[in-house]
């Protein structure tokens, strides 16, 4: 992983203080119901920085979705993933390191205020593209170029398309901490095995 200077984490910090802000007032107010004053004087920084990460509200409440609230903790995990694991192995881990209830929570909820504030869709969109970029640049990282990146990059894209209808709520899956009696269907399946499912097919083929 590339090392980071104290300037950069004081920008990410920033970016994604002012991100959180945005999407928490998303949250209680709607997306008609704030606007950028709101966001900074919330977050604590002024308007001209919010225009230094941003360009609208819009985009600043789709990347409070997707932020990563403890980098460090992530990254230690990666380096606990055997260097012998199959690639495909290395993506199970990842996405279930990735793919925490908060953020897949955090998702659903952003997806429902695309829905009704239809401004808010290309942002959700893009958020959705970005943690699907950041898990690639970590496959590829991680494969250390022991595999094509075609194979590298047809697992991943398989993964997350499978994903997507999870976050948009059209699977009947249990997120990450729930359990049965959240959902006591008999055709909910667990986070877990919803995993097993997809990797079941690209392990045994389709």
């Amino acid at each position: 992983m590339i090392k980071q200077t104290l300037r950069d984490f004081k920008k990410e910090a920033t970016e994604k203080a002012l991100a959180e802000a945005a999407f928490e007032l998303a949250l209680e107010h709607g997306l008609d119901g704030f606007v950028v004053e709101d966001i900074v004087q919330k977050a604590g920084y002024s308007r001209r920085t919010f225009a230094n990460y941003f360009t609208c509200k819009e985009e600043a409440v789709a990347m409070g979705a997707v932020t990563v609230r403890n980098t460090n903790e992530y990254e230690e995990l990666l380096t606990k993933i055997p260097e012998n694991a199959s690639l495909l192995d290395t993506l199970y881990q990842l996405i279930k390191m990735q793919l925490t209830s908060e953020l897949i929570g955090r998702l659903r909820e952003l997806s429902l205020l695309s829905r009704k504030f239809p401004a808010l869709e290309p942002h959700y969109l893009r958020a959705i593209h970005l943690t699907q970029t950041g898990a690639q640049k970590t496959l590829l990282h991680l494969s250390n170029g022991k595999y094509d990146e075609v194979y590298t990059y047809l697992l991943i894209n398989s993964v997350y398309g499978t994903v997507l209808p999870l976050i948009d709520g059209k699977l009947n899956v249990l997120l990450p901490g729930q359990t049965t009696s959240d959902d006591p269907s008999p055709e909910t399946l667990t986070f877990d095995q919803f995993l097993e499912t997809i990797y079941g097919y690209l392990r045994n083929g389709f």
